[in-house]
C-alpha cells in the first residue's frame, strides 16, 4: 500500500508544477493545463465519447486514413488503445509521484486530433489532486481511468464499430502496462513504486484475466488482440496472443 502522501512529494505541491514533472517523462505523459491561445481546436472528452456532432465516427475515420486501411474496427481498436495509454500515462505518474489520483473528469479533459503522435490532451482548469479514500490508491485509478473514461469510450466504440469487449479491456491492459513500463525506465526513483498500483489494477474487473502479468521480470502477455497486424506492414507486439509463446518483446 502506498503512504498518504508519498516521500519526496509533500502536501500543497501545485499540480501545474506535478504536470510539469510528468510532461517531462514522455509524449505520452504531456497534458497541459491553463489558458493556451489555441483552445478551439479542442473539445471535452464527454463529446467523443457521446459522438457529439459526430466527433467519434469522425476521429475514428481520420485514424484509418492514417493507418492506410478501411477497416474501422482495426482503426475503433488504434484509437481505443491510444487514449488509453495517454489517460493511464498521466494517472500513474501522477500517482506514483505524489501518492494521489488526480481529477479528471471527463468534462474537464479536453483533446483533440494532433497533426502526428499520440492525441492532445489538454485541461482548461487546474486539477485536484485529492487524497484516495482509504488510502487505496489503486482504487482511485480504476474509478479515473477505468470508469470514468474507458467504459465509455469502450461503450461508444462497442456501438458505432463493433469492437467486441475481449479486444477492448485487452487494450485497457496492454496500454496501462505500456505506461508503467516507460515510468519505471524514466521515473525509476518514484516516491510512490507504481508496480503494486499496476497489480492493484490488474487484479480488478474489467482488466482481471485481460492477460498474464508477472512483475518480475516485469512481462505481460494478452489474451487478445488489438487488431493492428491488420494494418499493411503492421506486425504484432511483443505481448500478442497471436505470436508463439515465449517470444521476446
Amino acid at each position: 500500500m502506498c503512504p498518504r502522501v508519498c516521500d519526496g512529494v509533500p502536501d500543497g505541491v501545485p499540480a501545474p508544477e506535478v504536470l510539469a514533472r510528468v510532461r517531462a517523462i514522455g509524449p505520452y505523459f504531456a497534458v497541459t493545463c491553463g489558458p493556451r491561445p489555441d483552445a478551439a481546436r479542442f473539445r471535452p472528452l464527454t463529446d467523443l465519447y457521446a459522438d457529439r456532432d459526430g466527433a467519434l465516427g469522425a476521429y475514428v475515420t481520420e485514424v484509418g486514413r492514417r493507418l492506410g486501411t478501411g477497416q474501422r474496427r482495426v482503426a475503433a481498436s488504434t484509437l481505443h488503445i491510444g487514449t488509453a495509454a495517454r489517460l493511464w500515462s498521466v494517472a500513474l505518474a501522477v500517482a506514483a509521484l505524489t501518492g494521489r489520483a488526480p481529477g479528471l473528469a471527463p468534462d474537464r479533459v479536453w483533446w483533440s486530433t494532433p497533426e502526428s503522435g499520440p492525441v492532445d490532451l489538454w485541461l482548461p482548469e487546474v486539477p485536484e489532486l485529492p487524497a484516495p479514500a482509504g488510502g487505496d490508491l489503486s482504487g482511485a485509478l480504476h474509478e479515473t481511468v477505468v470508469v470514468r473514461h474507458l467504459q465509455p469510450l469502450g461503450d461508444a466504440l462497442r456501438a458505432h464499430c463493433g469492437l467486441s469487449p475481449h479486444v477492448l479491456r485487452g487494450n485497457a491492459a496492454s496500454a496501462l502496462i505500456g505506461a508503467l513500463r516507460v515510468l519505471t525506465t524514466h521515473a525509476p526513483d518514484a516516491p510512490c513504486p507504481p508496480l503494486p498500483l499496476v497489480a492493484g489494477l490488474l487484479a480488478r474487473e474489467p482488466l482481471a484475466g485481460a492477460g498474464a502479468f508477472t512483475p518480475r521480470p516485469l512481462t505481460y502477455r494478452r489474451r487478445s488482440c488489438c487488431l493492428y497486424y491488420r494494418v499493411r506492414g503492421g506486425g504484432l507486439c511483443g505481448e500478442c496472443v497471436l505470436n508463439p509463446a515465449g517470444t521476446p518483446r
